[in-house]
């Protein structure tokens, strides 16, 4: 469940090369104040439309976006597994899709309350390759508690500038309220902490240098204002939290073999290494154990603490390649001391300032087959 962060890419001969071309290049980072998410979908009520927007703000690997939703009535869905957004590469179980897809579910459910719907949900899904994941009924109410869905808009993943200080006791307790059993924090100072930050810098390289991982994360890469808008989905220069001259350079000189290039892959491991020197501690989720119905669950877990965070100026993020790259995927549960699956890996730490979420989204049309 990561998006990777790449800087300092700029260079004296490409400066020297773009100088002349600026006035007619890519100037604007891309981000999602930019789309025209609206769908105007005659097939879709006004509720199903704004509802299934919001779900759609859910956080996915590569921000790929791996649900649909078959619509077999009004406020009667079947939300979907999208097989065209997995990432085999580095989720070859798709143990992390299901994980977004639980997100995914978690937004349906808060979106419906705050438009005065109460959700029926049945598991359809008996592994993580099956199409047909949950199926839900919305009913109307009168009297269903609403939820404040700025919470869901304003959600984003950042990943600099964390600070040091370890998180407060009463801010964990109510981030992790009535659900502890499931959440592991590791503070800084501590062995596990230690252990945590040199396998993710480790797992990192390794994932970087492997030609399938990054040939992957390559296709998801939205380079320029006009790929962003047509595909709606993936990484763009500001989601990556590129900024000023960097992301110019980037979304102007480079391409997907650029990320296959040496200088490319070095700059993501001094990001990585830069990352893990700066946070509070690690928190770690896992789920009874690694069925459908477990993994569902632990996505709406997460979904549920990252609506929590900005509000107490704490900021998460999901940093997987431990999970993902063996040996290291055999070894965290003893080093950490924890017998139940670990599902999400998540750095966190508090901020000074909380930017504007910038990730982009598809379409509701886009993802709804009738």
């Amino acid at each position: 469940m990561k998006r990777r962060t790449f800087i300092s890419i700029a260079g004296g001969s490409i400066l020297a090369a773009g100088g002349i071309g600026y006035l007619i290049s890519d100037k604007n980072n891309f981000v999602r104040s930019d789309l025209k998410i609206s769908s105007n979908d005659k097939l879709l009520l006004t509720d199903e439309q704004e509802i299934l927007l919001l779900a759609s703000m859910a956080p996915s690997g590569h921000n790929t976006q791996p649900w649909f939703v078959r619509r077999i009535a009004p406020f009667h869905w079947i939300i979907c597994n999208d097989r065209s957004k997995w990432l085999p590469a580095v989720d070859p179980s798709q143990r992390e899709t299901m994980l977004s897809i639980g997100a995914f579910i978690q937004n349906i459910t808060y979106a419906a309350s705050y438009y005065g719907y109460c959700c029926e949900w049945k598991t359809l899904a008996r592994g993580n390759q099956d199409e047909q994941i949950e199926e839900v009924v919305l009913s109307k109410l009168d009297d269903i508690p609403r939820f404040d869905i700025s919470k869901i808009k304003k959600r984003r993943t950042v990943r600099s500038n964390f600070q040091s200080d370890q998180l407060k006791e009463d801010d964990l307790q109510s981030l992790t309220n009535g659900e502890e059993a499931y959440f592991h924090y590791f503070p800084r100072g501590t062995s596990a902490f230690a252990w945590l930050n040199e396998k993710t810098v480790a797992a990192n390289q390794k994932q970087i240098y492997r030609d399938a991982a990054e040939k992957e994360l390559a296709n998801w890469i939205r380079f320029t204002g006009k790929d962003a808008a047509q595909h709606g989905d993936g990484l763009t220069p500001a989601s990556m939290e590129m900024t000023g001259l960097t992301a110019w350079i980037v979304r102007n000189f480079y391409n997907k073999s650029s990320v296959m290039g040496k200088n490319f892959r070095k700059q993501g491991l001094d990001a990585v290494k830069t990352q893990v020197s700066q946070s509070a501690g690690w928190l770690l989720i896992t789920s009874k154990d690694q069925t459908v119905a477990s993994l569902l669950e632990t996505g709406k877990r997460l979904q549920r603490l990252l609506l929590k965070i900005r509000e107490k100026g704490i900021a998460i993020h999901p940093m997987t390649q431990i999970l993902e790259e063996a040996p290291f995927s055999l070894k965290i549960n003893k080093a950490m001391n924890i017998t139940t699956p670990i599902q999400l890996v998540l750095r966190c730490g508090y901020v000074n300032e909380y930017p504007d979420p910038v990730s982009i989204r598809k379409p509701v049309n886009s993802f709804v087959r009738i």
